[in-house]
């Protein structure tokens, strides 16, 4: 049986709308994908302004449909089941894709699902040249969220490890405000760090030694403002050393969890994915980890990393082929601005 999916992500602050086919059991296949981002919008004010946001949505959502239908030649009848991204994320955000969705489900009879953004993200690398198989230990780095996952299957998850305050994402977001970088953050931080040394400062690894597989960041955050506040005049000097300390910290307390995490479940094979997966520092000091401990290693492809409507899709698409969600035709919505990866069985039901 073939399905054509089409797939709306409106979380935060990209418009992605993607298309993709099922066919059989095989892993489904992306056809076409586009992708508004609203980085230079929210540039002006240091960070998402959530209003903004939905607004853009709203304008975005219908033109990159039309655009990934005609990419794709396919039409508008031809869609199968569409499906949006139900949480979490920003509240205003999220009912512009889930009203879309269903307004569309709704006026061609065809059947929506919602998804969540974070197996969205999970399930990423599956688009890519090289997909995992199961069973695999997933190192989810997205945002707000840093997770150690055990994952036997579609819907079947197991976290091992998560953030107790600031996660990965946070704590590369944080640092490089505390340092004038601008908006988005990570990123700024990462190309700095290329230039500075990364032994410069000694920062601390939080909860690196702490016997579990939790995260914790915001130890590193206020160290990161204690050096710069005790290095004055002289931060501008010393910026990219501080960038490349403090990338370092964050990196090394990934890779040793998840090399802690792959010793604790047995497994040999890692995923990771988010927006910090794009990282080339945590990609190398990974994969070279990995390769040591003779461990098969995936990452989505980097255009894929950030938030996209093609995660969205392959999301759906895989969770309907495993027969774990059908989709319905009960176009009454909602959305789960704070929504645990842990109950979305319960929630998707």
């Amino acid at each position: 049986m073939s399905l054509l999916i089409l797939g709306i992500e409106s979380s935060c602050d990209e418009t992605g709308v993607a298309l993709v086919r099922t066919t059989g059991n095989a892993v489904p296949t992306l056809l076409s994908h586009a992708l508004h981002s609203q980085i230079e919008m929210h540039q002006a004010y240091g960070g998402v302004v959530p209003e903004l946001a939905s607004r853009d949505h709203i304008r975005r959502v219908l033109p990159l449909a039309t655009q990934v239908l005609t990419e794709s030649g396919q039409s508008l009848a031809d869609v199968d089941v569409v499906a949006y991204t139900r949480g979490p994320g920003l509240a205003g955000a999220l009912l512009v894709g889930a009203g879309v969705a269903c307004a569309l489900g709704a006026a061609l009879g065809k059947p929506v699902l919602g998804v969540h953004h974070l197996e969205g993200h999970l399930l990423s690398p599956f688009l890519s040249a090289d997909p995992p198989e199961f069973p695999f230990v997933a190192l989810l780095v997205s945002g707000g969220h840093t997770q150690l996952m055990r994952v036997d299957g579609v819907g079947h998850y197991e976290i091992l490890g998560e953030t107790i305050d600031d996660a990965a994402g946070e704590a590369f977001d944080k640092s490089a405000k505390l340092m004038g970088l601008g908006y988005p953050g990570g990123p700024a931080l990462s190309r700095l760090a290329e230039q500075g040394d990364a032994t410069a400062f000694k920062l601390p690894r939080p909860l690196l030694h702490s016997g579990n597989l939790d995260f914790s960041f915001a130890g590193l955050k206020t160290a990161v403002l204690t050096q710069a506040k005790k290095l004055g005049d002289e931060l501008e000097a010393r910026k990219a050393d501080l960038a490349a300390s403090t990338e370092a910290a964050i990196v090394e307390v990934l890779v040793k969890k998840t090399l802690a995490a792959l010793k604790q479940t047995g497994l040999r094979r890692v995923v990771v994915a988010g927006g910090v997966g794009a990282n080339r520092h945590l990609r190398a000091q990974l994969n070279a980890a990995c390769a040591a401990a003779k461990v098969r290693v995936h990452y989505p492809e980097l255009h894929l990393c950030t938030d996209n409507g093609a995660m969205i899709a392959m999301a759906a698409a895989m969770r309907l082929q495993a027969g774990q969600q059908q989709a319905n035709t009960d176009y009454a919505f909602d959305v789960k601005p704070r929504w645990p990866l842990d109950a979305i069985t319960v929630d998707s039901e």
